[in-house]
Parts: C-alpha cells; structure tokens; sequence
C-alpha cells in the first residue's frame, strides 16, 4: 500500500480533476476520460451531492477561516498488484475513515471516491482541513504520518508489506540505497528506452507510455504517473523533455544511417554481382 497527501487550493480544480480526469481538448475527449475513469463517491462525510454541489458546500466552509490560503486536502491510497480483491467496499470505507482521523479531518468535511481506469486498486480522499468548529486539519509531518497509516493498514487488512522510506524508519529497520532499487522507477525507465526506439516525437513517446498504464504530463517538462499513484518527474529518471527530444534524433539519426549503410552495402553487392557476371561471361568466351 502506498500513500500520498497533498494541500491544495482549489476543490474545484481537486474535484473535476477526480471526477472528470485530466482535460481534454474535444467534449467527446473529454466523455471517454470521464467513461475510463469511472469515478464513484463511496462515502460523504458532513457533505451530500454531485460534483458541483460538494465544490459548492467546501468553498462555503473553506471561507470560515480565509486566513487558510491551502484548505484542501488530497489523499490517495494505491494497493499492489497482489492485493487487488482483497478490500470490500466497506474496508475501503473504514481505511477512509481511519484516515481521517489520523490526519484530524474526521469531524470536517470529506469525500472518499474510488476509480476503476488503472490495473491498481486505488481510493481518494477530499477533506476540508477547515471545520464548522475546532482547529485547523493539520498537515505536518504528513508523509511520516502517512508511511506509518499505511504500514499499520498492511497488517490489519493482511496487505502486502511496503518498505517506508528509510528517513521515517529507526536505525536498525534502515535498509542500504542498493537494496532499495526502485523498481518501479526501473520499469519506467525501460518503457521509455523501448518508446525512444519506435517514437518520432515526444507526443508518440506519451501515448506509448499511457498505453503501458501510466499518466504522462507533457508541457515544458514531462512527468509521469504510475497505477499505484507514484509520480516521477522525467528528470528524476534521466529523461527530461529535452533528453528525450535528444534521445529520439539520435535515434532517427543512427536509423538513417543504417538504412544509408544497408543501401551502401545492397549497391556494393549489386556492382560485385556484376563484376562476377561479366568475369564469367569474358572466361566462357575465352574457353570457346
């Protein structure tokens, strides 16, 4: 189980993004985003409504306390591969509100809402940090909290068992940087190294990595998600925009060179083949 948390400004822009997906350039895009996410509130807590309405109800009480410039809080619970099945409806429920209350949202406004579009079980959580009465949700220490929240849900729920990073972890628990290869970040790596082989540009390049489960952002850089909600930017990995861009000329280019040195190598045997032909012509008249 991995977890993620984020503070935000917008439950607008939280809420289209979770209901509706990434935005499309077309409505009919914009239709099948919405139809692959499959997006599904599963609980409500002190709010009720479709999408609008929620935006509606959290801005209103976000506004109580407009000293707060990040009232929102977004957070996501990715399981593994092995754990797909496993939750019932109503465990993924009681981990939202496990979650709540770790993070002190559990008398707040929140929403938990599950997606069906990635080969990974996953589960969101929209919570207003501001409440009708009582202080403000905090969000220090988060990703230690979380790392935590999520290893006591493996053994609770019979999970597959994550390693926390090893800065939230005793000395003795800490594990060497060379046994912690993240495969995930290798997997991706390979996936790009395949794409750079077949891709004319950078656009191809996404689809291609999409097509493999994940989320790509591309705009000045290009940032990638995968199934269990981790998201790597490409320069962590070694292919930002603009080395993928270097990547695929040097590609073309050594293709074209082939190609150039196949043609090469196809009129030298052509020109050898005739030499032979008229060799062999010359020494049969000779015999006659």
């Amino acid at each position: 189980m991995i977890g993620k948390i984020v503070t935000g400004r917008s439950f607008r822009g939280c809420m289209q993004y979770l209901h509706e997906g990434r935005l499309q350039q077309t409505e009919g895009l914009q239709q099948i985003e919405m139809e692959r996410k499959q997006a599904q509130v599963i609980h409500y807590n002190q709010c009720f409504g479709n999408k609008k309405e929620l935006i509606a109800q959290f801005v209103a009480v976000a506004k109580l306390n407009p000293k707060v410039t990040k009232p929102v809080f977004h957070l996501s619970i990715s399981l593994a591969h092995d754990d797909a099945g496993k939750l019932q409806l109503q465990d993924k429920i009681d981990i939202a509100q496990e979650l709540a209350g770790q993070f002190d949202f559990r008398d707040k406004q929140y929403v938990v809402i599950t997606h069906s579009d990635t080969k990974h079980e996953h589960l969101h959580i929209v919570a207003n940090r501001i409440g009708y009465e009582g202080p403000t949700a905090n969000d220090s220490n988060s990703y230690r909290r979380m790392a935590e929240f999520c290893r006591s849900m493996e053994k609770k729920h019979e999970l597959k068992q994550v390693l926390s990073p090893n800065k939230f972890l005793s000395q003795e628990k800490r594990v060497s940087k060379e046994q912690r290869i993240d495969q995930r970040k290798e997997k991706l790596k390979e996936y790009l190294r395949r794409a750079i082989k077949v891709c004319k540009n950078t656009k191809e390049v996404a689809k291609y990595i999409e097509k493999q489960g994940y989320k790509v952002e591309l705009g000045r850089g290009i940032g990638f998600t995968d199934g269990q909600q981790v998201y790597f930017k490409g320069s962590q990995l070694g292919y930002s925009l603009m080395d993928i861009e270097k990547k695929i000329r040097q590609e073309l280019k050594q293709q074209q060179d082939q190609k150039l040195q196949q043609e090469r190598d196809r009129q030298v045997r052509l020109l050898l083949n005739r030499e032979k032909e008229q060799e062999h012509k010359q020494s049969r008249g000779i015999s006659r």
